[in-house]
């Protein structure tokens, strides 16, 4: 940290001095060309004044313009761009003070021909110093060719010119080659000397024609069906050295696309395509308010913070019983987010008294419930502790937020609550029951979002699979047919919370999650973007279906069907109606009993409490 701190210093010195020196020798040299390189004695305290009045306008400008915090190697058209509408501004604003200065008797004989002279000459001075190095690199460096390889580039507009002006260089890993784009109007294009070679379809042909060994894809705004396609048809052709350019909402800002381009990843394969939302209504909900996540060390907790922290709540409440956990998000928030107010708490759902604290300390007006024991197999021979923590936890939580006024509570849930077949499915149906049954009230409004696994969650196959795959294999599957529905993490956490503004309480969403996905493919997958063969360097063994655990999850009941929303990715399920006072009675008598009676017993009660609960127990 302290050497890249001491490289921006030495940089923002360097183009501070060369743009004073600059501004000095053009105003100088202005007043020569106005007057044939023969000032008269009376000019020259014009030329001294003149300079400082420039630096004094522009050195701000510049910093504004952020001129003094970009990369020297990489130096492109926006920052000549920046130059020119800084340098416009200092000289509409000097032309400004000349016009007023000509009223003062010492200034009404200043040559104001001199400022338009000046203005094109800092401009090329500037940009002198800014593009000299690339210009160094390219023309004079020939002897320090690094090795480089023939690429081609999928993707030929705005982001692939981009990484081609980046590759270039001769220093450059990359030779490029050609690109390829559907694009009719480009086929035959040449973009910097490069021709446009075929379409995507055409890469096998192109790579072996052209012995391309890397190819990078720039189809940043693309459907992720290109992207897949490009990938397969990249693998097909024998390539394995494939980088992806990042989307530009993703892009860090000031940085190249060339410094962020990226291995292919699973996600890349997965085919969740781009979430659109309705940030005007994001914002409304959001903005202003006390707003408390529980469960926020965990993946969807934690992302769900981020996520709500970028809509400027009035004070965001972490709160998880995990303290490391608590720790590192509130730091990564602080340290991404100046200004936001953050209270961290170390509390157990499960703690009526603690969480009755939190309430009156803090007074939320958002709740967003993910705390949750969501182990399957974990669960099935600990359904006392499911029931504790997903049931009454829950119950706390939304009593103490009818208590508080809260006015909107968003319970998780998940797609195993559908047609239960786990312990862990069937008490975050009751969840979602409680949340219905609650919210029979004209003060706090109670929504669920329902959806299926996220990747690279904790615990969930995809980290498993990364690890297996490092130590060597086997990698472990429990059903060649076992399928479960997969999204983002951030995704699934966008969505929440456009579901929880839009809900007006009662309602169950179910977010679409594209198409199931066999956990085979992914396995067989994960190992080829390791480098690996499937059966030959890493091995795939079947370990059969745990206790809990279903080959397919449904989204939906089987008496439930679905209502379309504003938004093309979520749903509301219609939800059946049942017995409050039986249901309340059933639940109380579970929840006072759960430490008298043992797991066949809590497995009865909850079989009798949820319909469509199929717990082969």
């Amino acid at each position: 940290m302290k050497l890249i701190k001491r490289t921006k210093n030495t940089r923002l010195a360097f183009f501070l001095f060369t743009d004073i020196l600059s501004v000095f020798l053009a105003t100088c040299l202005s007043f020569f060309i106005r007057f044939d390189y023969q000032i008269p004695y009376q000019y020259l305290d014009f030329i001294l004044i003149f300079s400082i009045a420039t630096i004094v306008l522009i050195i701000p400008i510049f910093y504004f313009k952020r001129l003094y915090s970009f990369s020297w190697s990489y130096v492109s058209t926006n920052e000549l761009v920046s130059i020119f509408q800084a340098t416009t501004v200092t000289f509409i604003l000097l032309g400004i003070v000349v016009h007023i200065a000509k009223y003062f008797n010492y200034f009404q004989q200043f040559p104001r021909s001199t400022v338009i002279i000046s203005y094109t000459l800092v401009f090329l001075f500037t940009s002198a110093a800014r593009i000299s190095k690339r210009v160094y690199v390219d023309i004079f460096q020939h002897h320090n060719i690094v090795e480089r390889e023939r690429t081609l580039i999928v993707g030929a507009g705005d982001t692939g010119e981009q990484i081609l002006r980046n590759i270039m260089p001769q220093n450059s890993p990359y030779s490029p080659v050609g690109f390829v784009d559907d694009s009719s109007i480009k086929q035959g294009v040449k973009i910097h000397g490069v021709r446009v070679l075929g379409r995507i379809s055409d890469i096998p042909n192109i790579v072996k024609k052209n012995n391309i060994k890397k190819i990078i894809i720039a189809l940043p705004s693309a459907s992720n069906k290109a992207i897949r396609e490009s990938i397969e048809l990249s693998r097909q052709a024998g390539i394995i050295n494939i980088k992806i350019a990042p989307s530009l909402s993703k892009m860090i800002k000031g940085e190249s696309l060339f410094k962020n381009l990226r291995n292919v990843d699973v996600e890349d394969l997965l085919g969740r395509e781009s979430v659109n939302l309705d940030k005007k209504q994001l914002e409304e909900f959001i903005k202003g308010k006390s707003v408390l996540v529980t469960g926020a060390a965990g993946s969807i907790g934690s992302e769900l913070s981020k996520q709500i922290a970028v809509f400027n709540p009035s004070v965001i409440i972490l709160l998880d019983q995990d303290e490391t956990g608590i720790f590192n998000i509130s730091r990564e928030l602080h340290r991404n987010i100046s200004g936001l107010k953050i209270e961290s708490v170390v509390a157990d759902i499960k703690d009526e008294e603690k969480i009755n604290n939190v309430f009156s300390q803090f007074k939320p007006q958002l709740v967003f419930h993910a705390a949750a024991y969501k182990h399957v197999p974990l669960m099935e021979h600990q359904p006392d502790e499911a029931v504790k923590n997903n049931i009454l936890g829950t119950e706390i939580l939304v009593k103490q937020s009818l208590e508080s006024n809260v006015e909107k509570f968003v319970f998780i849930s998940t797609d195993k609550a559908v047609n239960p077949t786990s312990v862990m499915g069937a008490t975050k149906r009751i969840g979602e029951m409680i949340c219905q049954i609650y919210n029979n009230n004209k003060k706090t409004k109670f929504v669920s979002v329902r959806f299926g696994n996220v990747l690279d969650s904790r615990g969930s196959v995809i980290p498993i699979f990364r690890d297996q795959i490092k130590k060597g294999g086997p990698i472990e599957v429990t059903h060649p047919d076992m399928q479960r529905y997969f999204m983002l993490t951030s995704e699934a956490c966008l969505l929440v919370l456009q579901a929880g503004a839009m809900g007006q309480g009662g309602e169950v969403f179910v977010l679409d999650m594209g198409k199931p996905v066999k956990i085979l493919d992914l396995a067989k997958e994960m190992i080829k973007l390791s480098g690996f063969e499937v059966d030959k360097d890493i091995a795939i063994t079947f370990i059969g279906i745990r206790p809990g655990e279903k080959l397919f999850e449904e989204m939906l009941t089987a008496e439930e069907g679905t209502i379309v929303t504003q938004n093309n990715k979520i749903f509301m399920a219609k939800m059946s109606q049942f017995d409050f006072d039986d249901f309340k009675g059933k639940i109380n008598h579970l929840i006072t009993s759960i430490n008298k009676i043992g797991e066949k017993e809590i497995i009865d009660s909850l079989k009798e409490i949820t319909p469509y609960y199929l717990n082969s127990h």
